[in-house]
């Protein structure tokens, strides 16, 4: 039997142990920087709406009820900007990193097609490429991009790992070169609520799409802005067509979202007190962190949104894994998101306060 592992490249995660052990070895224990999973209370609205949908012994449908559609049609217009969104322009997902790895397979696509991505990126954009045995291919600009064959094309904005943001012109330039070259775009836009130094801005956005969604569907998740990560809650945005074709073949696959997350989203999305609550909470985190990185010679690059600092000291990037290791403080290499990030290391700032103050102590000390 062929092995489909053997298209994958090597899960990254598993070369950073050596360094998690050192780190975990320190007096006062471990300072995990590493991975941007949350570590923040649920918001208790959403606690509430969950445990009250926990009696629902029948399946879920695939397309979520219709009062999920009607919230994340709602968000998707408050939030974003975007206008005449329906129920046929959204789709729950089972988590967006399941959407991101299985998107290409779903759409049919396969040897001879290519899938795009950033050349500084979140891995698993290669991963789905190399599910279906389509071709990878990195970009710096994807306007430069060779369109013979390329029928998916990914953003990310903000950035995962650089924190970078695509302004609005920038985005307008990209939506109107993929509709000329007839190039699907999906939008990973999962950190698009965590701005610092830039409003970051959806492909949804009138002024980016020019009122109509053809060819284009944005990726949000509720993992980042409510500390949903273990609810597996994210959805899919934009273009009917192509969402009607997804929601079909998800259908047969039985990629439910589970009837009570499905309750709690439409708690989350229909609440924004608890997303300004959790943004204070990083920002606090985020300027601690980044004033104590600057004064051990780490120079911050981007970073202008998302949950991380991208930052080098302009060495070999496991050579500052391993020293901030040595410090307590485990990172992550920035060679994870591909071979231009070798110089860089990225820091998350998910951690409790307790070990932020514990990490920014280590750094100054």
């Amino acid at each position: 039997m062929p092995s489909v592992s053997s298209r994958l490249p090597v899960f990254p995660w598993d070369r950073l142990e050596p360094y998690k052990a050192t780190a975990a070895a320190h007096p006062g224990g471990i300072v995990d920087l590493s991975v941007g999973t949350p570590v923040d209370p649920v918001p208790q609205l959403v606690q509430r709406a969950m445990a009250d949908a926990t009696d629902r012994p029948g399946y879920p449908t695939v397309w979520g009820t219709p009062e999920l559609r009607d919230a994340v049609a709602g968000w998707c217009e408050r939030r974003l900007g975007a206008v005449g969104v329906g129920h046929r322009n959204v789709l729950p997902v089972v988590g967006s990193k399941e959407l991101v790895a299985w998107l290409p397979v779903q759409l049919g696509l396969g040897p001879g097609d290519r899938v795009a991505y950033p050349r500084l990126a979140y891995p698993t954009y290669e991963v789905g490429a190399r599910l279906a045995g389509a071709e990878p291919v990195v970009y710096d600009s994807p306007t430069e991009l060779d369109p013979t064959g390329l029928k998916l094309l990914w953003l990310n904005s903000p950035s995962n790992p650089t924190g970078r943001v695509l302004s609005l012109g920038e985005l307008r330039e990209i939506v109107d070169w993929a509709r000329e070259h007839g190039v699907l775009v999906f939008s990973d836009e999962c950190y698009l609520e965590l701005g610092w130094e830039a409003e970051p801005v959806s492909v949804l956005h009138p002024e980016v799409c020019g009122g109509s969604f053809e060819g284009l569907v944005a990726v949000h998740s509720l993992s980042k802005r409510s500390n949903l990560a273990g609810y597996r809650a994210a959805f899919a945005a934009g273009d009917a067509q192509v969402l009607e074709e997804l929601l079909l073949v998800r259908k047969h696959g039985g990629m439910m979202t589970p009837a009570p997350v499905q309750a709690a989203m439409i708690a989350a999305l229909g609440d924004d007190d608890h997303v300004a609550q959790q943004r204070a909470r990083y920002a606090a985190r985020r300027e601690a962190l980044r004033g104590a990185l600057s004064g051990c010679g780490l120079v911050t690059e981007h970073s202008e949104a998302s949950l991380y600092l991208w930052a080098t000291r302009d060495e070999p990037c496991w050579e500052t894994v391993g020293a901030l290791a040595e410090r307590g403080i485990l990172v992550a290499p920035g060679d994870f998101y591909g071979p231009a990030g070798e110089r860089f290391v990225r820091i998350a700032f998910t951690a409790t306060d307790e070990r932020v103050e514990e990490a920014v102590r280590r750094l100054k000390g």
